[in-house]
């Protein structure tokens, strides 16, 4: 096969694999195109997962694009999601998911045709920049659809879903990039008071969330939180809404109990910012 045909089956595949986006593998195989086993599995997955009742500011939104893209490289599988209120049909929503293959070893590319090898190294090539455009054409939608304007965000319930899935994850290093305010606001408990940020206290809401079994499980990955503490108020007025240390550091020990409750670690709780990008 020449490289325009190869371009053409490539490109079938890409609109194949389009139409199935969020629920299959996103990223058409280069493998599977040529023909060559792949026994690897991928060694980390990235889960992002964006609360579309947080607005984010355009150095918020940067942020969480240049980390999602860090992340996605040779041997990595991805999941963009987004979640807000199931009461207002913004339930869980997977918007994109794939996988970036690793490249054949060494030591198995000897016993493979010069000429397959091409073909291969091609493909790889041109899935590279394809997945990073899937994936962010996912990260730009889920971002633009984000809304202040919604009453409810159920952010417990939205984190417990996904966890399902990341527990799933067959990778060994698992990495969640939550987009959020972290600002429950459901018919289990409100975080705000007076349109700010409510002195909360972390141990009576960790009951009224082990009450209400919205614990969820991980599987031991690795968080990455943007937006925390976020109002509507700081994106719209220069000046925001003031909020104290201590509310902040009782919103930042509540999360990080429940996810240590649900098998998972919080490396750094952007307080709204992350102040070192993401390894």
């Amino acid at each position: 096969m020449n490289r325009n045909k190869l371009i053409i089956a490539l490109g079938l595949l890409l609109n194949a694999t389009s139409l199935l986006a969020g629920i299959s593998n996103d990223i058409p195989s280069c493998y599977e195109a040529n023909k060559i086993t792949n026994t690897m599995t991928p060694e980390k997955e990235v889960f992002v997962l964006i609360d579309q009742t947080t607005k984010f500011d355009a150095n918020l939104q940067k942020s969480i694009k240049e980390n999602t893209g860090s992340q996605l490289k040779p041997g990595t599988s991805y999941v963009v999601s987004q979640f807000s209120s199931f009461s207002q049909g913004h339930y869980m929503d997977v918007l994109s998911a794939g996988t970036f293959e690793q490249q054949i070893p060494d030591d198995l590319r000897n016993d493979i045709s010069v000429r397959l090898l091409k073909k291969f190294d091609s493909c790889m090539q041109g899935q590279k920049k394809y997945g990073l455009k899937v994936a962010a054409t996912a990260l730009n939608k889920a971002l633009a659809g984000s809304s202040s304007d919604l009453a409810k965000s159920d952010v417990l319930a939205g984190l417990k879903d996904l966890s399902n899935r990341v527990k799933k994850s067959q990778a060994k290093i698992k990495i969640v990039i939550l987009a959020s305010d972290m600002l429950e606001n459901s018919s289990i408990s409100s975080f705000y008071a007076k349109q700010a940020v409510r002195l909360i206290d972390p141990k009576k809401e960790l009951k009224l969330v082990t009450d209400n079994n919205m614990v969820g499980d991980f599987g031991g990955a690795k968080v990455y939180i943007i937006g925390a503490g976020l109002l509507a108020e700081d994106v719209n007025n220069a000046k925001g809404v003031y909020r104290s240390p201590q509310i902040m550091q009782a919103l930042s020990t509540f999360w990080k109990e429940w996810f240590k409750l649900s098998n998972a670690e919080v490396v750094e709780l952007g307080q709204p910012a992350l102040l070192n990008p993401i390894n």
